[in-house]
């Protein structure tokens, strides 16, 4: 959940998720554990292919932010943290938005611009994980309810397994409007809780 308007801090943001986390649970309910999954981002130094500037993605604002709530999240009681890996395609992609001109002869590649490209990295084993974590929570007998706070909601078979071992298995999309119409067949509940905005330290 990274906070691209730059108005909150990582502290704050790290808050926010826990806070959500624990809103899910209530007050009469047995909070087991909050696992949190994401990667840590790339800090390597690439050269732009139209500006041939070179980026260093370390200390790109995303990066930063990125890295401390990661931080501020492993200071959080009964947090599990849950790290997968960014793997990279090397090859920089247009935006749809640029693509789409091209398409409609809006633009040629003439007029491609550096902002208009972006380098393609992709997470790998956060899925896995999630689907691992669930799984043994459920066969293990652990909880009784499992709360999956994420917007891509492709899991199925994980969703599918908790729900034969009896758990009450709830998807909060984030407020995201889309989700996979196979996925309704296989939760017990879709809920959202709303954001809660707190100050930020001056």
């Amino acid at each position: 959940m990274y906070n691209k308007s730059r108005k909150k801090s990582a502290a704050t943001i790290a808050s926010d998720l826990y806070t959500i986390s624990h809103a899910h649970v209530g007050k009469n309910n047995y909070l087991y554990r909050i696992f949190y999954y994401d990667c840590l981002p790339l800090e390597k130094r690439i050269h732009n292919p139209i500006s041939k500037k070179c980026i260093d993605f370390s200390k790109t604002d995303e990066a930063i932010c990125r890295k401390e709530i990661i931080t501020e999240m492993r200071k959080k009681r009964k947090v599990a943290l849950r790290l997968g890996t960014l793997k990279e395609s090397k090859r920089w992609i247009l935006y749809d938005h640029a693509l789409q001109k091209l398409l409609k002869h809006e633009i040629t590649f003439d007029d491609i611009t550096a902002d208009d490209m972006y380098y393609e990295l992709r997470q790998k084993g956060i899925d896995m994980k999630i689907g691992v974590d669930i799984a043994s929570l459920a066969l293990k007998g652990f909880v009784d309810k499992i709360v999956l706070i994420a917007g891509d909601s492709d899991f199925v078979p994980a969703a599918k397994l908790a729900r034969r071992e009896g758990i009450d298995f709830v998807l909060d999309p984030m407020h995201t409007e889309h989700i996979e119409n196979s996925l309704y067949e296989h939760i017990d509940g879709l809920k959202s809780i709303p954001m809660y905005y707190q100050k930020e330290k001056k």
